[in-house]
């Protein structure tokens, strides 16, 4: 690793890559993206003519063997997440993961010992928790301006009925808990502070494709606090989270893919809407939370202790781990 920043290698030409988070790490100051690897040489030395990347691989080895890369980020289907992840540990690189990290909590788990025993540091890609909007409502919720937060509603949709898409594939983990339910826990997680003790669900799965294509769920957090959310991949796109406390709540309007160029919003608001009154709102500055978060990363590497280490995701694994039990069930989870 060079004294000041982290050199990155990007394992496949993945669009969640290519789309947004290359060109946001391209953006930092603080890394540089130095090689792209696809199983395909022409693919990825078509990336990274496309992107400005200096070095190409046809194979994902060839990437791992590379002296001259400290970190790998990982953005391929959810079933290649664990095993490769565990192949770059032990080629001694760091590695930022896309979620779902694994395809349950017993897979995830074999992250620990692959960590411990490499000393390399690896963590699951939720670019969320780095952005200011959800900093500034984690911050409203810690300093009491909301009262005591009850409850928290959530709905993550988009529509994508193409077979081709890797969402659409069960056996390699498609379907709307995986790809985007997480986020609803991971943040339900991230305001409580805590961890859930039971859960239930109730989950539609496409005929054809037999991907869950719309889930819903209660979280229950204890002492009558609870996360609601549906996430669904057949409905007209739409995402947006209310956190509900005794004496105000916030609503995060684009909590998830906010545009990096647009200022994000929240609306605070003691229930005076009702009778008219106008809602207070507070502007955020623009964030690239796919740049701030490779830098976080980076900060943990040089640190030697991520702020998010991959203990978290197991945690976050477990809870969708408990949601399928209980659709299957048909009753409450402990977890």
């Amino acid at each position: 690793m060079t004294q000041d920043k982290l050199r990155w290698g990007i394992i496949s030409t993945a669009a969640i890559g290519a789309n947004h988070v290359i060109p946001a790490m391209l953006q930092s100051s603080r890394l540089s993206v130095d090689a792209i690897a696809s199983r395909d040489a022409a693919k990825a030395e078509d990336a990274a003519k496309a992107l400005g990347i200096p070095k190409s691989y046809g194979s994902y080895e060839a990437l791992l063997a590379d002296p001259e890369i400290d970190a790998i980020y990982n953005p391929l289907p959810n079933h290649l997440h664990v095993p490769v992840t565990i192949q770059a540990l032990e080629a001694g690189k760091h590695v930022l993961c896309e979620k779902p990290i694994a395809l349950d909590a017993k897979e995830a788990a074999q992250l620990i010992e692959a960590r411990d025993r490499t000393g390399k540091q690896v963590a699951e890609a939720f670019m969320v928790r780095h952005h200011p909007q959800w900093l500034r409502a984690k911050a409203l919720v810690d300093d009491g301006v909301l009262g005591r937060v009850r409850a928290i509603q959530t709905m993550f949709s988009y529509y994508n009925d193409d077979a081709a898409n890797v969402r659409n594939m069960a056996d390699i983990g498609g379907g709307a808990l995986y790809d985007i339910g997480c986020y609803a826990i991971l943040t339900s997680r991230f305001i409580f502070g805590r961890e859930p003790v039971r859960v239930v669900s109730l989950i539609e799965v496409d005929p054809t494709f037999k991907t869950d294509r719309l889930a819903s769920a209660i979280v229950d957090y204890g002492d009558g606090d609870r996360l609601v959310f549906t996430c669904a991949t057949q409905l007209v796109p739409h995402q947006s989270v209310a956190i509900m406390g005794t004496k105000k709540s916030v609503t995060v309007e684009i909590p998830f893919n906010q545009d990096p160029t647009r200022p994000a919003r929240l609306r605070i608001d003691d229930g005076g809407y009702i009778k008219g009154a106008a809602p207070q709102y507070e502007d955020l500055e623009p964030a690239n939370q796919y740049m701030l978060q490779a830098e976080a990363f980076g900060e943990g590497v040089a640190k030697g202790s991520l702020l998010y280490p991959i203990e978290d995701a197991v945690k976050n694994m477990a809870v969708i781990d408990a949601l399928f039990e209980s659709a299957r069930t048909g009753g409450w989870v402990s977890l």
